[in-house]
């Protein structure tokens, strides 16, 4: 019997009751009985947590994500229920505890497999008739912000998540579904997928939804290495040899910019200067208040090609812009000849994320089978500047040169192999100690994050939007954007000792929106209408 961190965990012993005599047959039976033992045994072998993984046990970021689901029709809690324990609690690590065996000073957490009880998972929380129906809109909000208050843990003892229902009606909604899972569970890339794996398409139940990253079933190559040009034949010339060569050097010099701004950032020489929009230290140990806001896809397509840039270049874009407006209201100043800059921590996925179809395999047949999970990335500094501009414009295009620079470096790559030398070398102490230094020398988080373009069903409820969050970190200001069908949802997880006007700066994205919209669609008609 072992004894990992007060968890007693006890190994399948080999029973062979009712066995038949010795003999042929007898011995037969054995062998089969002791194959089963032997293969249970295997499912129950720990795996070791990883490094990334052990980050989100330090104090100073026992991070969790908070995914919120519209639904489209009252929630059919048995139908829930029944595709809760097909899915998700099928899953190896939504199964399984992180132990430590207290006895070894050097032995790591490890993940151990257990029995899942949805009792304890799946909360219907009772807040009463009147706080629902008075307004509903701000009940879900402070439900749904009141899980990361420190009133609200999570039980160490059993697998890491939560499904939290909801079951009264918003303006958005007929209820509400907010799933909280510890984040080192997976990245945010990770535990999407995984989520969208456990739905199916609306117009075809039987049918997994695709994500439009896997359009045609293809896995593209991705990153600053791949982006560059292949190698022209000798027969191209000197000048278009000396060209490809040239990219090479621009990536190796970006590179090398960007992971020395980020060592300095890390080791608190190089920090962002205070102002209204950066929270003081402790900010990962507040609670957070989630608000979200909803946008046209379409809207924000037409900037795109207006402008000529990216979805992702118009969100930085806008949420600068945003920023912008908050900033300069909240202190009044006048912008003048100031170079007002603030930068956001940027988490980049590094694993090929497992097709929708090999996730829901492993969570029907409850084994890794090959597929590759945890937490494996790098971060990435990105910069946003504050400013007023006449043309609303200028947002976007300036947002785009900067995120096309970004593209043009081996940042996230090396901050990740940096971390993982540091776990190895210094131990996961001195990692965290320089996370830390990161995250408090930034100024706010930023992700984007695309969903399915078709309506989907979450164990057969119909979804209506789709809004993930976190906190735990020591940023005041987390900014997350969900597409799903033909909106995207802005979600920011917000320090309210720092932003106590948490829906005054969502009115700052819509107005600057709008600002944006409007000057897009004048540069369109002059353009149809020619000189």
């Amino acid at each position: 019997m072992d004894h990992l961190g007060g968890i007693r965990l006890r190994r399948p012993v080999l029973s062979i009751d009712n066995a038949e005599p010795a003999g042929e047959t007898g011995m037969s039976e054995t062998k089969k009985k002791a194959a089963a033992v032997a293969e249970e045994e295997e499912e129950l072998l720990e795996e070791p947590v990883s490094p990334a993984g052990r980050l989100f046990r330090e104090p100073h970021f026992s991070c969790y994500i908070v995914c919120t689901l519209g639904v489209a029709e009252p929630v059919d809690l048995p139908a829930v229920r029944a595709g809760i324990e097909a899915t998700l609690a099928r899953h190896p690590r939504f199964c399984s505890i992180q132990v430590l065996d207290e006895l070894d000073k050097s032995a790591k957490p490890m993940w151990v497999r257990t029995k899942v009880n949805l009792d304890d998972h799946i909360i219907v929380p009772d807040l009463g008739p009147t706080d629902t129906s008075a307004d509903p809109e701000k009940a879900v909000e402070d439900y749904v912000s009141s899980l990361s208050t420190p009133s609200m843990p999570m039980d160490r003892s059993r697998p890491l998540w939560e499904l939290h229902v909801l079951g009264f009606p918003t303006a958005e909604a007929a209820a509400t579904v907010a799933l909280r899972m510890h984040h080192s569970l997976g990245d945010g890339v990770s535990l999407l997928s995984l989520l969208i794996a456990c739905t199916r398409r609306a117009d075809d139940p039987d049918a997994i939804p695709a994500l439009p990253s896997s359009a045609a079933g293809r896995r593209r190559r991705e990153g600053p290495l791949h982006a560059l040009p292949p190698r022209p034949p000798l027969a191209a010339g000197a000048l278009a040899l000396a060209a490809w060569a040239l990219s090479y050097l621009v990536l190796a010099w970006h590179t090398v910019v960007d992971v020395v701004c980020f060592t300095l950032t890390a080791a608190s020489l190089m920090g962002d200067a205070r102002t209204v929009l950066k929270g003081d230290e402790g900010a990962e140990f507040r609670p957070r208040r989630f608000v979200n806001r909803t946008i046209s896809l379409d809207d924000v397509k037409n900037i795109k090609n207006a402008v000529g840039c990216t979805v992702n270049d118009v969100l930085v874009g806008l949420s600068s812009a945003a920023l912008s407006r908050y900033y300069f209201r909240r202190t009044g100043e006048s912008e003048g000849k100031k170079n007002i800059k603030v930068r956001t921590a940027l988490m980049v996925n590094l694993r090929p994320t497992p097709g929708l179809h090999e996730l829901a395999k492993m969570m029907e047949s409850g084994k890794n089978n090959g597929v590759k999970w945890g937490n494996r990335f790098g971060y990435m500094i990105l910069p946003f500047h504050l400013a007023k501009h006449d043309d609303p414009l200028e947002y976007v295009r300036k947002a785009t040169k900067v995120t096309r620079r970004k593209k043009s470096s081996m940042e996230a790559i090396f901050t990740y192999w940096s971390a993982d030398m540091v776990v190895k070398l210094f131990g996961i102490k001195a990692a965290a100690s320089l996370c830390y230094g990161m995250f408090s020398n930034t100024t706010l988080s930023f992700s984007n994050l695309a969903g399915p373009s078709e309506q989907i069903l979450f164990c057969g409820n119909p979804i209506v939007y789709i809004s993930p969050t976190s906190y735990g970190h020591p940023h005041a200001l987390t900014m997350h954007w969900q597409s799903y069908m033909n909106t995207i949802k802005l979600a920011l997880a917000v320090d309210e000792t720092q932003f106590p006007d948490a829906h005054e700066l969502l009115d700052d994205f819509t107005e600057s929106m709008r600002l944006i919209r409007e000057a897009a669609s004048r540069g369109t008609d002059k353009a149809q209408d020619g000189p």
